[in-house]
C-alpha cells in the first residue's frame, strides 16, 4: 500500500465562511464512501475562522484521482469561487521511505 496524505487550505471571502463550511460538510459524506478514502478530515482554524483545512489519506494515487474526478469533487470546483477568497493550496505527501515500517 503505497498511502497518499492530502493537505487541502481554503479561505472563505469575508462574510462567507458559514457557506463555505456548509460546503465543505457537504463533501465529508460522499467521500467517506469512496473507495481508497481512509479519512477525509475538515478542520477549522483556531486563529482565522475563514480559513478551513482538509487532512486527507488515500490508499494509493489513483484513489486520489478518482476523487477529483468525482461528482460532488467537481461540483464543488465549480462554483467554489463564489465562497473562496483565493485559490485553495493543495500539498500532497507520501510515507518517507527512511522512516516508515511496512507492516
Amino acid at each position: 500500500m503505497s498511502v497518499v496524505t492530502v493537505i487541502a487550505q481554503l479561505t472563505a471571502q469575508p462574510g462567507r465562511e458559514a457557506e463555505l463550511g456548509k460546503r465543505l460538510r457537504g463533501m465529508i459524506e460522499p467521500t467517506l464512501k469512496e473507495k481508497g478514502c481512509i479519512n477525509y478530515d475538515l478542520h477549522r482554524s483556531a486563529a482565522n475562522p475563514a480559513t478551513w483545512m482538509f487532512y486527507e489519506n488515500w490508499q494509493s494515487q489513483d484513489d486520489l484521482d478518482a476523487h477529483t474526478a468525482s461528482k460532488h469533487f467537481e461540483e464543488f470546483q465549480k462554483t467554489k469561487h463564489e465562497v473562496l477568497a483565493q485559490e485553495m493550496t493543495v500539498h500532497i505527501f507520501a510515507p518517507d521511505a527512511e522512516t516508515t515500517r511496512i507492516k
